[in-house]
């Protein structure tokens, strides 16, 4: 029995995998090893996961990166479950704030929160804070696609699920990343 099947009144009608699981891992082996080079010899890193959705790819990147580093989280949102954003909402704030930060969301989407949340941390007290994110949804709406340091996939103009990202709350936990259907 299908996931579809199993759980059809909790799984987007229509939904189709659009990356496997092995290509994530082979695109997180590689953002890894991006950031690895590009972090060179810094010693005071922190993986700052942009709740909820970037709690996936956080733990995915700190697993491979070849470094000691500290976790945490914040969490700034404007969608909410939503399947569009709206104004922006903070939470939970780290104490604190220094030193090299990556900052890991899910998606790079129209980019509003990440440039907030990267201001707010530079205006805080970090010393550098790189933009990460699991995707970049290709279109022309919002900031400009290069606001973020790396993502490790792109994917179309559509809504995604999966590696973080949810659809109605639902299906962060998914290594696969999947796309609703088009009635959706």
């Amino acid at each position: 029995m299908s996931r579809a099947e199993r759980w059809a009144d909790a799984w987007p009608e229509g939904a189709e995998c659009l990356i496997t699981p092995e290509e994530v891992a082979v695109a997180l082996d590689a953002q890894a090893r991006r950031l690895d080079e590009q972090l060179g010899d810094r010693q005071d890193l922190t993986i700052m996961a942009l709740m909820n959705g970037g709690m996936y790819p956080a733990v995915e990147l700190a697993r491979r990166l070849d470094r000691p580093l500290r976790m945490d989280h914040l969490h700034a949102s404007r969608y909410r479950e939503a399947m569009s954003g709206g104004e922006m909402q903070w939470g939970r704030w780290p104490d604190r704030v220094q030193g090299t930060i990556l900052l890991v969301d899910d998606i790079f989407d129209e980019g509003y929160t990440m440039q907030a949340v990267a201001q707010r941390l530079r205006d805080e007290g970090a010393d550098e804070v790189i933009t990460v994110a699991m995707v970049l949804k290709e279109h022309e709406r919002g900031l400009p696609r290069n606001l973020v340091d790396d993502a490790a996939l792109r994917v179309p103009d559509r809504y995604v699920f999966g590696c973080g990202m949810d659809w109605k709350g639902l299906w962060r936990q998914l290594d696969g990343i999947w796309a609703v259907g088009e009635a959706e």
